[in-house]
């Protein structure tokens, strides 16, 4: 099917009401797996709202607890809980590309890949690592078209289909299509 990509002048927050109106244009399509980045579950809770009663399989991914400072978590706990009553689930977990290894090493395999996927945008590098991730969960089953939503910041300003892989096979995830991204 031919659509439309939408191109930001901006990244950032202002573009998450459209990305979230592509996400349900993509459900009248056919689509049934969305994968949603979200720092504190806000992004989250809007595409939870956008897909209720849908049937569609949602995971908000935000990140492990501990990223920022000891034992904080980001994700606010009323987000978690409205997101899980819309029957999303919520995954926290390490950002692939910025694993153990990738710490001591600014050109271990995993910082160029994600610097290399950053050129496209950091909303494109998150929907690559968010959709490897909840594979990696378990919550996204391998080889589906995933609809992945991410951001600069916060909210969203990116969306992509995805050919879902585990971070195992990594070398065969493919981006179908890139259908809302910020020039700058």
């Amino acid at each position: 099917m031919k659509r439309q990509v939408d191109f930001f002048q901006n990244p950032g927050r202002e573009n998450t009401a459209r990305c979230i109106e592509i996400i349900t244009e993509l459900v009248k399509e056919g689509i049934k797996d969305f994968v949603v980045a979200s720092t504190g579950g806000e992004t989250g809770v809007l595409a939870a709202e956008a897909l209720e009663g849908t049937g569609c399989n949602l995971v908000v991914v935000g990140h492990s607890v501990g990223l920022r400072s000891p034992s904080q978590d980001e994700f606010q706990p009323a987000n978690e809980k409205r997101i899980i009553e819309l029957n999303g689930r919520v995954f926290k977990g390490t950002i692939l590309t910025s694993g153990l290894a990738a710490v001591f090493s600014n050109d271990h395999p995993s910082r160029i890949v994600a610097n290399t996927l950053r050129r496209l945008g950091q909303g494109m590098k998150v929907c690559v690592e968010i959709v490897m991730e909840a594979c990696d969960a378990g919550l996204i089953e391998e080889d589906r078209e995933v609809a992945a939503v991410a951001g600069t910041g916060r909210g969203a300003d990116t969306v992509t289909l995805i050919r879902s892989k585990a971070s195992k096979r990594f070398l065969e995830l493919v981006v179908l299509e890139i259908l809302a991204k910020p020039r700058g």
